[in-house]
This record gives structure tokens, sequence and C-alpha cells, in this order.
């Protein structure tokens, strides 16, 4: 197992409600204050003790990568050049990585004289600074750290987020900015939705009419755009700074009537349902034409040729090149929503698209529909997003990929779909997903309960996707995220709610509203949910 589960240690200590944002937590009945951390700790314990105090002759000495990442935190979080001073070793931050914990792990000592950051890896002290920086408290006469031990690491290898810039394209600086929201909270990996019906987003040199002719257009007529592969590689090497990998996803063989614009030889015409004239009717745009930019909402309409060789060299083509460029394990093949494909086509379509990842040498990842296609490549992934309770034999085809011996990664969209509407606030997003989504229900949920018989040992991960329809700018991403993407953090990194006692929404609507003054001071523009009362500092 990748994390650790142990029931979660509880002490009272008041001078930490004094100097801290504390939670209550219960246990045995009674209500106990513990210095507030999202996503939860495995373990938490109050020192006994004064905090460490802050101040700019602070010592932080340690890991070179892992003080940087600190000193950004702490100049955001109390608007001034702390912890610069020079003096000491030991007297002050301490970070360093060793000890035997499992992969991903830290732990973390605080007292008045000292703290110390233990990371068992180069991620696990990343993220043992990002509780640091969560820790960090107004006092009386400036700053401080209150003193706690904590013990922490991850319920789950596979801790994701989906960025959507295929409906509404989103820049470098903007999925960079991503990336530094999610490493906050301990996600390490990045999915990158860049193929669907509205436009193609990589530049690919094999076959470079894709940005050519298919990357101008967007959801409601808005502009698009395409990464170059400089850019991508720029994305890569940011995400891996921040301990994330990215997961390039191509989405095949529906959302692809963006391919026909370059590639009219490739795919079908256009199946036109009555659900798809509704789509248009209620949300704008027309009818999609083969060879006409598509800026509609509508989905299930498109689909490559599944019995032309031709369609198996553009996707040799495609997927070789992104290999190449992508150090991640594993490349998403999509599979999703192909309405318009007659099942035994779409059954061999599958079977070749995921057997040309896999000798490639990496882990195909496909959305759950591609379970019911017998003749998948077996080191598949599944990707999960029916409900939090499954209809419609939804769980069927996710219990395929475990069936043949690999992993799920839950995405149930009616929790943590990030694009869904919240119950009152923004105008952005959609409902489709049993929507509105509160924050509550993003975030009480238990993975190992979404499907029957399946277990932790089945499921690689969360993922929380941003699809991005009605998502044009940064400021409509961090609305539409925050605070939930923190919810879905939980139940990726955090003990499952039957081995913590922290693992309950009052516990967690406590915790995150101390967070308010941390993400405000880090430019996040959150939604002020009702649901949670907000840190004013």
């Amino acid at each position: 197992m990748f994390g650790r589960r142990r029931r979660t240690a509880l002490a009272l200590t008041l001078v930490l409600c004094a100097l801290a944002a504390c939670t209550p937590a219960p246990q045995n009945g009674d209500t106990v204050s513990l210095p507030a951390v999202v996503p939860a700790p495995v373990s938490i314990e109050a020192a006994t003790g004064a905090p460490f105090p802050l101040t700019p002759d602070t010592v932080v000495s340690g890991d070179a990568d892992a003080a940087s990442a600190l000193r950004a935190l702490i100049s955001a979080r109390t608007g001034a050049s702390r912890a610069t001073g020079s003096g000491t070793e030991g007297t002050g931050i301490e970070l360093r990585i060793g000890g035997g914990g499992s992969a991903e792990s830290y732990t973390i000592a605080v007292s008045e004289a000292s703290v110390v950051v233990t990371g068992t890896d180069a991620p696990g002290l990343f993220y043992g600074v990002q509780t640091l920086g969560q820790l960090i408290t107004r006092a009386d006469d400036g700053w401080a750290i209150p003193a706690v031990a904590i013990d922490d690491a991850p319920r789950f290898a596979y801790r994701g987020v989906m960025l959507d810039v295929a409906r509404h394209f989103h820049d470098v600086a903007t999925v960079k900015a991503y990336v530094d929201r999610a490493a906050g909270l301990k996600y390490n990996a990045l999915h990158l939705h860049l193929t669907d019906d509205q436009g193609w987003r990589l530049a690919l040199d094999s076959r470079p009419e894709l940005v050519e002719k298919a990357s101008a257009s967007a959801v409601g007529g808005d502009p698009g755009g395409f990464f170059t592969k400089a850019d991508y590689r720029e994305i890569v090497e940011y995400a891996a700074a921040h301990h994330m990998i990215v997961v390039p996803e191509i989405d095949v063989p529906g959302h692809t009537h963006a391919v026909g614009l370059a590639y009219p030889e490739l795919v079908e015409e256009p199946v036109i349902t009555d659900h798809i004239r509704e789509i248009a009717r209620d949300y704008g745009g027309e009818l999609p034409v083969n060879g006409v930019p598509y800026d509609g909402m509508a989905v299930g309409f498109s689909s490559l040729k599944i019995g032309e060789e031709a369609t198996y060299d553009f996707l040799a083509d495609v997927f070789g090149e992104l290999a190449a460029m992508t150090p991640s394990p594993y490349i998403h093949l999509g599979g999703d929503e192909a309405l318009g494909t007659p099942a035994e086509d779409f059954a061999v379509f599958v079977e070749r698209a995921s057997a040309i990842v896999a000798d490639l040498g990496k882990t195909p990842i496909a959305w759950h529909e591609a379970g019911a296609a017998t003749g998948i490549d077996d080191s598949t992934i599944g990707q999960f997003w029916g409900f939090v309770t499954p209809t419609d034999g939804m769980d069927d085809k996710a219990r395929a990929f475990v069936a043949n011996g690999a992993q799920l990664i839950l995405s149930p969209a009616d929790a943590i779909y990030l694009d869904m509407k919240y119950p009152t606030g923004p105008e952005q997003g959609l409902t489709w997903a049993n929507g509105p989504t509160s924050v509550e229900r993003a975030y009480s949920w238990e993975p190992s309960d979404v499907i029957a018989g399946i277990d932790d040992d089945d499921i690689l991960g969360v993922e929380a996707p941003m699809w991005s329809e009605t998502i044009r700018s940064l400021d409509d991403i961090d609305l539409m995220a925050f605070p939930r993407i923190a919810a879905a953090a939980e139940a990726a990194w955090s003990p499952s709610t039957r081995d913590s006692d922290l693992r309950t929404w009052e516990s967690f609507r406590a915790r995150v509203g101390t967070l308010g003054p941390l993400w405000t001071s880090l430019g996040i523009g959150f939604h002020p949910s009702e649901e949670i009362e907000w840190a004013a500092e």
C-alpha cells in the first residue's frame, strides 16, 4: 500500500489555539483543538511548549530547492522578507531528506527552539514544506509556527488534477499557475486534455496540419490557440520542479471533429441526434458540419474511421511523437462518449489504440467506457467519471480494468468535477452531473465505497477534472476550483473516512476555512462559499 493507515493522534494544547488557527476534531466524544492542515495528515499532535517565532533572523538550512519553496511561502504569507537570516545551523528551520518512510512521506517537528522537516525523498520534503506554510500563523508580535508533531504520507500514489485546454485554450502561464496551486495541496499529476471537437492544442512535427487548420476555434467562438513543442516542454519541466508529472490526453475515437479539419479523410460524418439538437438549442452554437470549425458544447457526435488503416497510421504518428516528448509513464487515449460509434467498432479501436500506446513503453489510461472492449491492453488504467452512486453500468465497465489486473483512477463527476456550478455564487459552470455541486458534496464521499468490490488496492488514485466549456481564464479556474479542489485533495492524500477522526465534513469545513488568508496571499481568487466560515486572518 502506498499510504499508511492509522487513527489520527489527537492532543489538546490551549496555547496553540491562542496562537494558531485551530480546528475541532472529535475523539471519544470530546472536542480537542489542533492546527488546521489540508489535506488532513496521517498523524498530528500538539507538542508542549511555546510556538516557534518566525523573524527576519530565522535561519533556513538544508535542501536548497525546499528552502527556496519555503522562503517563497513565508514571503507570500507574511508579506515580508522573513527567514532570510544567517546564523548557526539547527537553530532555525532545517529541511532535510532522510529516514525510512514510504514514498512522498514526511515528518514535521516544531518546538520553540527549532523546526525540522524531514522528507523520505524530495517530493516528501516538498509536501512537508507545503504543510509548514499552512501552519504559519499571526502572533501578537509577528508570526509564529505552533509547536506540533506531524507524521504524514499519501493514501494513493496518483493524485491528479485535469485541465481541459481544448474547449477553451489556456496558455503556458495559466497552466503553470495551476501547477503552483495544485502542488500546494499535494497533487502530483497534471492531466492535460489537449484535443476535442473544438480544437487541437499541441503542435506535432509529424502532423503539422493539426495546429495549422484545427487550433483556432473554441467554445462560443472565442479565440483558440496551441502549445508549441517548446511550450509543452516548459510545462513538463515546470511541473517536474513541483514534483508533478504531466499526463497528456489525445481523446479518440470520439471528440475528434477538429481532426477532420486537418484530415477529413479520417473522420466520419457527424451523427446528429435529438440530444445534439437540444444542446445547441440550450447552449448556443451551430450543429456540427464536417470540415467546419465547431464552437458548441455538444458531445458524442464525432468519430474517427475505425476501419481505415490510415487512422492507425495517424495514431502511431501522434502517440509516438507524444511519447517521445513526455517523461510521464502514462498517455491518456480518451475513449469516452463515442456515442455515434457502433460498439463492435469501438471495441476494435480501443484494442488497437491501447496496444499502440503500450508498445511505445507507456501505460495507457482510458475513460471507463473503454472497459467494455474485451481486447483492451491489460495494462490500461481506467478512469471512472460516473457518479458517486454509479448508474447505467458504468461501474461494470470500470471493474473490467481491475479484472484485467490494472487499477482505476476515480473522478466521480457529481463530487469532484470542478467545473460544476456551485449552489450559490458564480455564473460559470454546468449542472449535468447531478449539479449544482456543493463543497460538502465534493468532500463527503469515500473512494473505496464508490464501486462495489473495488478497494484501495484496486485504486491508483483520485483526479479532479476541470472542463472548460465555461472556463475562460485563471480567475475562472480559481473561482471554480477553490475550495472544492481541497476536498478532492483530501480524498486523494488523507487516510480514509474510516481511519481518521479528521476525515469528516465538520472537521474539513473548519480546517479549510483557515486557509482563506493563505490563498489570498498567494493570489488565489477562491469562491467564498457560504458553507464555510472563512478566517479573516
